[in-house]
């Protein structure tokens, strides 16, 4: 198993596109299928997705479930329970022990919870002799009060580079009715983008936990244009479409190097603005291009 200092940096939060949320006891079709799917990121949940009485096997099984998530080029995470939880330490142990790269909060909804955690990652960093700080914390933001306080939790810890917006415990915390059209959670999108984008973190769009790939697939698009550029997932068939939605297309490239080169040319001749096919390029325009291309190259999909 190869250490974290021989293993390649971590992809930024932004280029994270999936995060496939999966048991601790992944029977062998699923755990194929995940190894499969390309997901950017793997989260083992050791709360909800696996029952009290199998998680001591799932600790027990974490090291070679995330070396084998790691050979298929995803990056890890453990859903641990909270401090305070009967499980937490030893879900916490189990997590640090099998070198885990992000360690994620459920319920995620007092920045003294997420310290606490943070503390205890800490103490397991000095334990193993690893670099202090270079495990990533990850608050899923699944009630009313998390999602308000998403500012709070981020400043907590520099460990805290993203947050992930939850969906059915959130929508169950709202009194909301749950939709495959998701209007019960418009609001709550709309509001934590906003709030991560203001405390300098990547927010993650609530996963998409009906069964259609074409829904999952139209709510990642729906979720780009609100700002999104990642988005949580409940079954690897959605890893396909998602990333389809979140990453740059061709003709979105071809039509934003357009864009650039037309306000280029016009503010060398000592114009504002550019008319590119029936659209005023502004200056904040342009830079949306500019950032849409550099995207596509942190990706890797052009030069």
């Amino acid at each position: 198993m190869n250490t974290r200092s021989e293993r390649p940096p971590l992809a930024d939060p932004d280029l994270r596109r999936s995060w496939l949320f999966i048991g601790g006891t992944p029977g062998a079709a699923a755990l194929d299928a995940t190894l499969a799917c390309g997901a950017d990121v793997v989260i083992v949940d050791l709360e909800d997705f696996t029952p009290p009485p199998r998680r001591p096997e799932a600790r027990a099984g974490l090291a070679t479930l995330l070396a084998r998530l790691r050979a298929a080029g995803a990056i890890t995470a453990v859903r641990v329970n909270a401090p305070g939880h009967a499980d937490a330490d030893a879900d916490l142990a189990a997590a640090m022990n099998a070198d885990t790269d992000i360690v994620s909060l459920p319920m995620a909804d007092r920045a003294e919870t997420v310290a606490a955690l943070c503390a205890g990652i800490g103490a397991h960093e000095a334990r193993l002799g690893r670099a202090a700080g270079g495990t990533e914390l990850l608050p899923v933001c699944e009630t009313a009060r998390g999602v308000a306080d998403v500012r709070r939790l981020a400043a907590a810890s520099p460990r805290v580079r993203a947050a992930l917006l939850g969906a059915e415990d959130l929508a169950a915390d709202l009194c909301a009715e749950r939709t495959p059209e998701g209007i019960e959670l418009a609001h709550a999108r709309q509001r934590f983008v906003l709030d991560a984008r203001a405390a300098c973190i990547e927010p993650i769009d609530a996963p998409c936990t009906f069964a259609d790939p074409a829904l999952a697939e139209a709510e990642a698009r729906h979720a780009r244009r609100l700002g999104y550029r990642c988005k949580a997932l409940v079954r690897p068939e959605h890893v396909a479409p998602v990333h389809g939605a979140l990453t740059p297309s061709a003709d979105e490239l071809n039509q934003a190097g357009a864009m650039v080169a037309a306000f280029e040319a016009a503010r060398a001749r000592g114009e504002d603005r550019a008319l590119h096919e029936g659209l005023w390029v502004e200056v904040p325009t342009w830079r949306a291009a500019l950032r849409l291309v550099e995207r596509a190259r942190r990706l890797g999909i052009m030069d």
